[in-house]
């Protein structure tokens, strides 16, 4: 694959990067990654996927140094001279409102695994993306503690609170960002919501999708081929959203490589076996409240989507989290209606199963905001976005199907590197 950059563009590696939101967000904003690194085989192999030209390393961040990332960026891009953007989300749960907010769990250390990478690997800039139940008084000062290393490492650090929802997502979704600079270099400058926001809606997001109720074959597969006359439907329908979304309408701010992809298949489709009894309670829920037996959320078409969460990975009893039901159709709502909510476009491909899917989704930063904090890093930059010339294909769909068994083994065969 040969890609011609105009001019270089700013150069960035996201850590715990699970299937990609943070890095589409940064590429759109005009970032060339790098590097990403994620831990779980399945998440590495869809996000080896969707970013073809991104050197992905499958491994735990705590076992490889920020000198072991450099060698593999600077491998891939010779010209590298110095990192211009570190970011990364690392896991949260025992930050979350939502878990058993512990403050002794194994995974609170994490930030500052992220810190010490940020301290080895030296980037002009980072954004360290979290829960807000960071802030709680329960965790004793951690955040504080957290920006007394950043600065003893030589960095200034800003900490926000954003909402998606203010920045065009309809969900929403409320996290924490910690941005820094090194002493020297241009400050960032605070994320501030546009006065007169694009609020897209439920509607905005899902109106134009098919019923997968109506295709029986998608309880064995999640992709869905539409006809000629089927697409045209869908996209004479389709939102100023969900436009952007399949590349149908111009996006002014949008720098990530255009990416080829069949626009007559929809992904993500897989569908949700619900018994009479429980079809019956859901048909009863009104929109925007609460099916009182399952606790799921019945989406409002005119309002955005309540927060898209995760559930558990396989070490924590592989939990999925509660799906909210869909604003029409007696049911939890599929992948790609979830990805929608979340600002994925539909050349995005995740995990074949649901379960894999929807973590992929609950876990991402979504891309319209990672793209807005990436704007804020290129303007203290001084450097205007560069539009990449060429287009790339996709991946081999098999990293979309893997088992964690097969993911695993093709991350670590015999005769190759954990690395690719």
């Amino acid at each position: 694959m040969v890609l011609r950059r105009p001019q270089p563009r700013p150069t960035a590696v996201d850590l715990f990067a699970g299937a990609g939101g943070f890095s589409l967000g940064i590429e759109q904003a005009g970032f060339e990654v790098v590097a990403a690194v994620e831990k779980d085989p399945v998440h590495a192999g869809v996000h080896r996927f969707n970013f073809p030209q991104t050197p992905v390393l499958c491994a735990d961040l705590a076992q490889l140094s920020g000198q072991q990332i450099w060698a593999i960026a600077h491998r891939h891009h010779p010209q590298l001279q110095q990192l211009d953007l570190l970011v990364g989300g690392p896991p949260c749960q025992g930050f979350s409102i939502m878990g058993q907010r512990r403050p002794n769990d194994e995974r609170n250390h994490l930030i500052f695994l992220f810190c010490q990478r940020v301290r080895e690997l030296q980037p002009r800039y980072f954004v360290m993306e979290n829960v807000p139940g960071l802030k709680a008084k329960r965790y004793n000062g951690l955040l504080d503690r957290l920006q007394a290393e950043f600065h003893a490492a030589g960095y200034e650090t800003r900490v926000q609170l954003l909402n998606a929802a203010d920045f065009s997502v309809p969900q929403e979704r409320k996290r924490l960002f910690v941005t820094g600079w090194q002493r020297g270099e241009t400050a960032i400058a605070p994320v501030v919501p546009p006065l007169f926001p694009f609020q897209p809606t439920v509607r905005d997001a899902l109106q134009d999708l098919p019923n997968l109720d109506d295709f029986p074959q998608l309880f064995d597969s999640d992709r869905l081929e539409l006809s000629a006359a089927a697409l045209s439907r869908l996209e004479a329908i389709a939102s100023d959203y969900v436009r952007v979304l399949r590349d149908r309408a111009p996006d002014p701010g949008n720098y990530a490589y255009p990416r080829h992809w069949p626009r007559r298949r929809l992904t993500g489709f897989r569908r949700t076996q619900h018994t009479a009894t429980s079809i019956a309670r859901f048909q009863t829920t009104p929109p925007g409240q609460l099916e009182p037996i399952s606790r799921l959320r019945r989406l409002d078409w005119a309002r955005r989507s309540c927060t898209l969460r995760a559930g558990t990975n396989s070490e924590r009893g592989r939990h999925t989290s509660a799906r909210p039901l869909h604003p029409h159709h007696d049911r939890v709502i599929c992948v790609r209606e979830a990805a929608r909510l979340h600002s994925f476009p539909d050349w995005f491909c995740f995990h074949a199963t649901k379960w894999h899917g929807f973590r992929e989704v609950g876990n991402a930063v979504p891309p319209l905001l990672g793209r807005v904090v990436g704007q804020q890093i290129m303007a203290a930059l001084g450097q205007t976005p560069q539009k990449p010339e060429g287009v790339i294909a996709l991946g081999d769909r098999h990293l979309l199907a893997h088992s964690l068994r097969d993911a695993t083994r093709y991350w670590q065969p015999p005769e190759r590197s954990a690395v690719g």
